[in-house]
């Protein structure tokens, strides 16, 4: 029989942490990437897009197209995590917070090192909001719900939607470039490798193996 799930100070003051944390560098990861001027993710696109043309910030852009993709939640039966609200609600804001302090540098050298640290950013919060186990995010959740729901395969559904909110974005104004192809390639394997890393272990999981001694220790004499 497995131990029950852990409910410690310290593990709920972790996963509380890493989900908190993981939000704000979430938000704080795009507003780099924005500054840097060379592309964006589809989803960014799409709200780039729309605050140039609303005339709203895109932080808010963010929320209220989170909590419209929230609402497709519902006729495909899925539950939403309070992980899931607070991506809505404050992967936005944080987003605001980041483009009132970075500025666009001038050299293209420089947007790039600022992309490319926005990227690394944004895996790293992936890896510490999913890790904490409170829920996905509203997009991500919209794409396993289509997948539960009607059997569609995941990547179908995700590459239907992104190019769908790409194009659209890129009409209405967004960004899209060099950067663009490098987070399509790149956020994948980035966020392969932080999630696993960051998860705050459950009740029934298997623990984690023990580091290997160095090859030093292992010769030394007993």
């Amino acid at each position: 029989m497995s131990s029950p799930e852990p409910r410690a100070p310290r593990y709920l003051v972790r996963r509380w942490g890493q989900l908190l944390l993981g939000l704000l560098l979430y938000g704080i990861a795009i507003s780099l990437m924005i500054r840097a001027d060379i592309g964006l993710d589809p989803w960014t696109v799409f709200a780039q897009g729309v605050a140039r043309q609303s005339g709203w910030s895109i932080g808010i852009v963010t929320i209220v197209v989170g909590a419209i993709v929230l609402l497709l939640w519902i006729p495909l039966k899925q539950r939403p995590g309070i992980g899931t609200v607070l991506n809505v609600l404050l992967v936005g804001l944080a987003l605001d917070l980041g483009l009132a302090f970075v500025r666009t540098p001038e050299e293209l050298w420089a947007r790039i090192l600022l992309f490319a640290g926005g990227l690394a950013l944004l895996a790293l919060a992936t890896g510490l909001y999913l890790g904490a186990r409170f829920g996905p995010g509203p997009r991500d959740g919209l794409m396993t719900g289509a997948h539960a729901r009607f059997g569609w395969a995941i990547w179908k559904v995700r590459t239907g939607v992104e190019v769908t909110v790409l194009a659209i974005g890129w009409m209405l104004g967004g960004t899209v470039g060099v950067g663009t192809v490098a987070f399509a390639l790149l956020i994948g394997p980035m966020v392969h490798w932080t999630v696993p890393r960051l998860r705050v272990p459950a009740a029934g999981d298997p623990p984690r193996p023990a580091r290997r001694r160095s090859a030093r220790a292992q010769a030394a004499p007993a």
